[in-house]
């Protein structure tokens, strides 16, 4: 490294301190604490509607649940197509309080902090538990066994009278320090908040990634046997990229109820667990910011599409039914497009623009 700290002239490390640190240069530091403050500073400074403060907020969700799901398929190399039963399962742990206590009772609305975080742990405990076929399953039969479970999920939750039949389950309003947080600040609030936990789960998986465990998720993707024959276990490690994948969704899963004030069937159904997959593929499996980038660009893509369709639906005969088509038309071109011409996703982008900065102006 160069001995000035604002500049990189190479990836010489004299100690493993240095290659473990998490910015390399203070220009990577003061680049992230000014988008840091960017970020938080936005929502004082423009004001947007509650429709579009909602959009922002499930962008954010959207973004825990795929972190958690590119732990387990993009870091460990594990097919997963029920990750909205898991985070169906944060959601629902978060429903069972409220159908047991109450949804206005003292526990749901102002130790929501510690509910979350129960959430979570559910979703992990189902996590390790759906991950114990992954000792015997690979590839096509492992994603069977996950959407197995999607389907076994989607069934309960539809058959049980506990879970309301999949019907709403309403979530009373959580109180913070200047008290109740009301419905015109609702989703500022939350987006806050919301932002806060994307940012701190974020940090945790880029040091779980620099320990050990990290190097043995990428190391069982690679090659299980390699990775077994180099003293690591790779069954414990598919279980447990499972649970921290459960975790995760279970997270998301609690944000969500929290945040809609309810918790319904159809936000964790099959086509769910299609879009988180979709969403990891186009940010980029197996990258960090790739979990940013893909649910920032599909639910850009489905408002887009929405606005498009309502325009076009003024000129076209209403028997069309343009919005029904145009959506999952372009849902599923945009995933085949990235399979065929950029499989490393949106992250792949962002890597070669920091890498051209870092060159410029020489080519190589």
């Amino acid at each position: 490294m160069s001995a000035n700290s604002w500049l990189a002239t190479g990836n010489f490390f004299t100690t493993y301190k240095q290659e473990q640190r998490t910015f390399l240069t203070s220009l990577d530091r003061s680049f992230f604490t000014f988008f840091l403050v960017l970020l938080f500073g936005w929502p004082l400074l423009f004001e947007l509607s509650n429709k579009y403060m909602l959009v922002v907020d499930n962008i954010l969700i959207a973004i825990v649940a795929v972190m958690g799901l590119n732990l387990v398929t993009g870091f460990a190399g594990l097919i997963s197509i029920g990750h909205a039963a898991f985070v169906g399962i944060g959601a629902y742990t978060i429903a069972s309080f409220c159908r047991t206590l109450g949804d206005s009772h003292i526990i749901v609305t102002h130790f929501w902090p510690v509910l979350i975080i129960i959430s979570g742990l559910v979703g992990a405990a189902f996590g390790a538990l759906i991950g114990l076929p992954a000792l015997r399953l690979k590839h096509l039969y492992l994603a069977i066994a996950t959407l197995s479970f999607q389907m076994i999920f989607e069934w309960t939750i539809q058959f049980m009278t506990f879970f309301n039949q999949g019907q709403t389950i309403s979530v009373g309003r959580i109180f913070w320090f200047t008290g109740e947080i009301g419905r015109t600040d609702h989703y500022l609030s939350w987006y806050f908040i919301i932002l806060t936990i994307v940012i701190i789960l974020g940090f945790g998986i880029r040091n779980i990634l620099k320990t050990r465990y990290g190097r043995c998720l990428i190391a069982v993707r690679d090659n299980d046997r390699a990775a077994d024959a180099m003293g690591m276990n790779p069954g414990l490690t598919k279980v447990y990229a499972f649970a921290l994948a459960g975790f995760f969704a279970g997270v998301a899963g609690a944000l969500h109820a929290y945040l809609y004030r309810g918790v319904g069937f159809e936000s964790f159904t099959l086509h769910e667990s299609i879009g988180y997959l979709a969403m990891a593929i186009v940010g980029g499996l197996g990258t960090l910011n790739g979990s940013f980038w893909g649910p920032v660009a599909i639910k850009f893509l489905d408002l887009q599409m929405e606005h498009l369709s309502e325009v076009a639906g003024q000129y076209l005969p209403s028997g069309m039914n343009l919005t029904t088509a145009m959506k999952p038309f372009t849902f599923g071109l945009v995933i085949v497009l990235f399979l065929m011409y950029e499989s490393r996703g949106i992250a792949n982008w962002w890597r070669i623009t920091k890498s051209y900065t870092k060159l410029w102006p020489f080519r190589y």
